[in-house]
């Protein structure tokens, strides 16, 4: 194999210690075998792993037994540490010349906080190099067997959060704001919404007031692509009645999802008529 030097799928403008590299890696939505080749090796060489509460066990097991592996997490509002004080780590482990990775789940460039990552490495004069991952949102519609468009129904996709946190403790952390839904809303777009909340009904509140129609079909997906996914399918006019599923979950809207939705309600419906309600949410 000839060796020849590694294409950055986007570097910092400091690259004078190359030795001193933080890699910001995606490693998907918990399944090892979603990771990318070279997020695979970033993390077998590391000196130091900052990792996430969602990134999978059997994927934080791949780093090499020298490694220093720390748990940076931040989840449902319980925060072990803040972003400052993430930056801050990554940036001295940096400057001790270790090889850092930094592990986010999905894809660190989707509402992973890479942006904040990405100002304090530069202000720092840190080299960094972004690896994507699946993101947990086109995970969780390949899991259920569903295309995210549709030429016929749905052209645009539309990724957005349903979830808003103002952290008082990290610097440049903004006030909750509210979703425009009004001027999101349309027949030809499917939605990803992130972070939904295990109570979906002010969600679908929202959008209902927004003029989204009440036979959109709706898909939520728990834990896409591991042993423990759990899916529901209904209509946004039903979707009061979804049963509360485990975060971290995907809500996704709109008409390319439709054949989907009939193939995970047609599931469901075996499967409460074949008494095997332990595997799904709220039945068991």
């Amino acid at each position: 194999m000839s060796s020849q030097p590694e294409r950055s799928s986007r570097r910092g403008s400091f690259e004078t210690r190359p030795s001193s590299r933080v890699y910001l890696v995606g490693v998907g939505p918990g399944d090892p075998e979603l990771l990318t080749m070279k997020a695979y090796r970033l993390i077998r060489n590391a000196d130091v792993v900052f990792h996430d509460d969602l990134v999978s066990a059997e994927i934080i097991e791949l780093a090499a037994p020298h490694a220093q592996v720390v748990n940076v997490g931040k989840r449902c509002g319980q925060k072990k540490i803040t972003q400052t004080e993430i930056n801050t780590r990554m940036i001295v482990a940096a400057r001790r010349g270790l090889e850092v990775v930094r592990l986010k789940s999905g894809d660190p460039g989707v509402f992973g906080r890479l942006a904040e990552e990405i100002d304090a490495l530069e202000s720092a004069g840190i080299a960094y190099e972004i690896v994507p991952g699946v993101t947990a949102g086109i995970a969780a519609a390949a899991s259920v067997g569903s295309s995210l468009t549709d030429r016929r129904t749905g052209s645009r996709i539309i990724v957005i959060t349903g979830h808003h946190t103002h952290d008082p403790g990290d610097t440049g952390s903004t006030p909750n704001t509210a979703n425009d839904w009004r001027g999101l809303a349309g027949e030809d777009a499917t939605f990803i919404i992130y972070m939904p909340g295990r109570d979906l009904r002010p969600l679908q509140r929202d959008l209902l007031d927004a003029g989204f129609l009440p036979d959109f079909p709706v898909l939520i997906v728990s834990r896409a692509s591991t042993p423990a996914q759990r899916e529901w399918a209904t209509t946004l006019a039903d979707l009061h009645y979804a049963p509360a599923i485990e975060a971290p979950s995907i809500l996704l809207l709109g008409r390319a999802l439709a054949g989907a939705n009939h193939r995970v309600t047609a599931r469901i419906l075996t499967a409460v008529q074949d008494g095997a309600c332990s595997s799904l949410p709220g039945l068991a």
